[in-house]
Parts: C-alpha cells; structure tokens; sequence
C-alpha cells in the first residue's frame, strides 16, 4: 500500500494508478476492519481470499499504459503468494512492522561500527537484539532480564505477570480488610 502510494504522489494525474491503489486499498480495508476485531484468526480472515481473486483476476486484465504501472501490475503478481499469507495462518501479521522495526535497530548498530565488524561481533549483536526484541514484546525490560540470570524470556515474563497479579491481589485483600478493620472500629 505504501508503494502504491509513494507512487501515486509522484504520478498524480495517472487514472490508471489511481484505480489500482483504490481498489487495492478497498480489499485492504475489510481485512484490517476484521483483524481489528477478531485479531490475526485464520477462520475469520479466510473470507477474504474470495475477494482477494476477484482482485488479481482484475490486476491480470489491466493494461498497463505507464511504466508505472507495468511496474507495479507486475510486483503485484509476483508477490501474489506472499502478500495475503496472513489469512491463512493464524498469527501472521498482515503488514511488516515489526520486521522494519527490528531492521532499523539492526542499521543502528552498522552505523555505529561504521559498517565494519567481525562475523562474531554481528552474530553476538544479533542474538542480544533478538533477546531485546523479544523482551520488548513480551512487555519485560530487557535489562531486568539479563540481571535476573533466566535463561527463558517466557518463563520470566510469566514470572513476572504472577507476582503482580498476585501483588495486585494482595493490595486488595489488605485494602479491603483496613476497611473493615476500620468501620467495625467506627461503629463500636
């Protein structure tokens, strides 16, 4: 989408493009509606592919008068397998931020090193941006992580989930007998 986008500004006055990133966008848009309500669920999505079909049965009829568009006719059915994968797995996400997400902290360190570092000291960033990484997502701060000596970030997440869920349940109970406590006290 933000190809077709990009290159729509570029070529404001090309129909042909126009209609393309519409209609493209209008199969889009019913998809996302979904994900936003059921989330990345297969049996939800596979609706979709029926749409997804008539879409490119469409795309393989286009004449294409631009080279613009030849362009992007052509990327589209290239990546015609790939690019819907998410309605059939679940858990798949239907756009690819977090691969730019985590490609952009790995350009960080290139240009940090300026480009130059031994296979070792690349492999050894890798592995502590993917533990990094995997923390963020799992909402547990990285640094709380390599201090606790755990070597699995999902047994340490849920560690920490139930103590404070057990924490939060603490309070209450606590809470909620001081205020007992005190209105037996008020009333005798």
């Amino acid at each position: 989408m933000r190809n077709l986008n990009d290159d729509l500004l570029r070529e404001p006055f090309n129909e042909e493009l126009k209609g393309l990133t519409q209609d493209f966008a209008a199969l889009l848009k019913p998809m996302i509606e979904t994900i936003d309500r059921f989330g990345l669920k297969t049996r939800f999505l596979k609706r979709h592919k029926a749409r997804v079909e008539r879409f490119y049965r469409a795309v393989s009829k286009l004449g294409c008068a631009t080279e613009i568009m030849a362009k992007n006719k052509k990327r589209l059915e290239r990546n015609r397998d790939k690019l819907f994968t998410f309605l059939d797995y679940d858990g798949i996400p239907w756009n690819n931020n977090n691969a730019e997400h985590t490609i952009k902290a790995f350009s960080k360190i290139r240009k940090i090193v300026g480009g130059t570092s031994t296979e070792k000291g690349m492999r050894e960033y890798l592995i502590l941006l993917s533990l990094r990484e995997t923390c963020r997502y799992k909402g547990v701060n990285f640094l709380d992580f390599l201090r606790s000596g755990e070597k699995d970030i999902h047994a340490f997440a849920e560690s920490r989930r139930r103590r404070r869920h057990g924490r939060d349940r603490s309070v209450a109970v606590t809470s909620t007998a001081a205020i007992v406590s005190a209105s037996d006290r008020a009333g005798s």
